[in-house]
């Protein structure tokens, strides 16, 4: 699969775009760039991190970053990969960290502020 690079490690356990802004935003899911592994938030996510990194990079290729999801999906072609190359771990966040998540960060109106 063109775009992807099965050794670079994942950038940390969370969306490193809403870690770094002031004030630190939320995620509802999380996407692994599969080429150089920055980690970013879904488009339903406030930020669509993931996306924007996709096209601002022309990194094309992400991976799920949600336990139990082995998915790719290709922005580039708008295609989705059931499967496919095996990435440096860890493959997903941490099992106690929440979707959406960093549970301290996460208003209670959440699911009003999603992207459909």
């Amino acid at each position: 699969m063109q775009g992807v690079d099965p050794s670079v490690p994942p950038s940390g356990t969370g969306c490193a775009d809403c870690d770094a802004a002031s004030p630190q935003g939320w995620w509802f899911h999380l996407r692994r760039c599969a080429e150089c592994g920055h980690i970013g938030c879904c488009d339903s996510s406030p930020g669509q991190h993931a996306s924007a990194h996709a096209a601002g990079t022309g990194h094309r290729v992400a991976r799920s970053f949600e336990p139990g999801e082995e998915w790719f999906w290709d922005y580039g072609e708008e295609v989705l990969y059931e499967s496919g190359p095996e990435l440096a771990g860890p493959q997903h966040r941490p099992l106690n960290q929440t979707a959406p998540g960093p549970a301290e960060r996460v208003p209670a109106d959440w699911a009003q502020r999603l992207h459909q």
